[in-house]
């Protein structure tokens, strides 16, 4: 179907184009085959296939390899303040209808899948965290913070502060500033942390300083399925972070919980978590390499093991060496394990699909003269849910499997 143009026009290609109809919203430098002479950088730009079918809407970014990001499909949409306040009311609709409880700490904008691609909103009861990663939706923040805080309020919920995490390297390659601190318009909070409860567990969570944007809110409901097995076992959570999944672990009646990770600061924050919630954790600060075969080579027992690593890769050119590394760990970590003990093994890059992840356990268990039986494979929680026609949206795995 033929459309006018609205706005500045871009031209893609047949492959492009058959991406773009099975759902995916980016459009790459080298896929445009004519365009507008002068776009503004950030500006909507309408979409057409080589036949001049209109094919929908983006942000255009002068400087990013992903040079549009498609914002809608429907002709007659205006892109004004009023559709994305409307979709900050899906995404909050969403949240509520999904987490029901737990939306107290939850995210609340998951940027492509909401349809606001390259943003970011972290919900810490009543603290927002941010992050942008987009030319064109940095345009548009304000209406969208502003949305955010009024929207909110409807439910119930008055929002004291906004910290931005705008620190990644996707801002430089978008040609943006990075940087962080508070949304000065939502005020100034006197300190950045503030105090969760998930999972009925209680959580110090600094915005500022810790991780992402302070907490890996994606687990919340892995954090379960650990708790729920390990009553009576001999746990080991390996890169432990703020402690979660050990501390999850001591709720569910395991016989010991000893907790590891390489930073001193994270093992202090989990430190400080567990004593926030009288629970008794051993901690080892370590490198999971180095310490897995020393474990071994000590003869310790354990019945459970997590790993949790950060993502081994952020692109495909190390996704071989990524593979090798999630195969080491895996693999020192059956061999610690007895017959009938259980690993918790998750990955958090979208580089390191599903079944590339699976196929890589399957190697892990060769390497280590053993079989798996799997309990559960799960992803992400429902706040950050996945879209069909956009894999990157579907990053987290998390396998929980019985060593045979």
């Amino acid at each position: 179907m033929k459309t006018e143009r609205k706005f500045p026009f871009a031209v893609i290609t047949k492959k492009q184009e058959l991406r773009v109809k099975d759902g995916h919203p980016w459009i790459y430098a080298d896929e445009i085959t004519d365009c507008s002479e002068e776009i503004e950088n950030g500006s909507i730009v309408d979409v057409f296939g080589q036949k001049h079918n209109y094919l929908g809407s983006g942000f255009y970014s002068e400087k990013s390899l992903i040079r549009i990001r498609l914002l809608g499909r429907n002709a007659n949409d205006s892109y004004d303040d009023a559709f994305f306040e409307r979709r900050v009311g899906y995404a909050l609709k969403y949240r509520k209808d999904v987490m029901k409880e737990d939306f107290n700490a939850c995210r609340l904008i998951h940027g492509e899948s909401d349809g606001l691609p390259g943003l970011t909103v972290d919900k810490y009861e009543d603290i927002l965290v941010a992050e942008c990663a987009s030319f064109g939706m940095e345009t548009k923040k304000d209406v969208i913070y502003r949305a955010l805080k009024d929207q909110l309020s409807e439910y119930g919920i008055n929002i004291r502060g906004l910290y931005e995490r705008n620190e990644g390297e996707l801002r430089k390659k978008e040609g943006l500033e990075q940087y962080k601190g508070w949304y000065e318009p939502f005020g100034v909070p006197e300190s950045p942390e503030v105090e969760i409860t998930e999972n009925g567990l209680k959580y110090l969570v600094d915005v500022e300083n810790g991780q992402k944007t302070g907490f890996f809110l994606d687990q919340k409901y892995n954090r379960l399925a650990v708790r729920k097995m390990a009553e009576g076992k001999r746990v080991l959570d390996c890169c432990t972070h703020t402690g979660s999944f050990a501390m999850n672990a001591a709720m569910g009646g395991a016989l010991s919980v000893t907790a590891s990770d390489i930073s001193e600061s994270a093992l202090e924050q989990a430190k400080a978590n567990a004593e926030l919630n009288g629970l008794n954790i051993d901690f080892i600060q370590a490198d999971v390499f180095e310490l897995l075969p020393k474990l071994r080579e000590e003869h310790q027992k354990y019945d459970f093991i997590i790993l949790d690593p950060p993502a081994f890769t952020k692109s495909r050119k190390t996704f071989h060496n990524a593979r090798n590394g999630y195969r080491s760990i895996n693999a020192m970590a059956m061999k610690l394990l007895e017959r009938g003990s259980y690993l918790a093994t998750c990955s958090c890059s979208h580089f390191m699909p599903a079944e590339e992840f699976k196929s890589m356990l399957k190697d892990a268990a060769g390497d280590a003269g053993v079989s798996l039986k799997i309990v559960e494979e799960r992803h992400a929680s429902p706040d950050h849910p996945e879209m069909i026609g956009i894999p990157e949206t579907d990053y987290l795995k998390f396998f929980l499997v019985q060593i045979n």
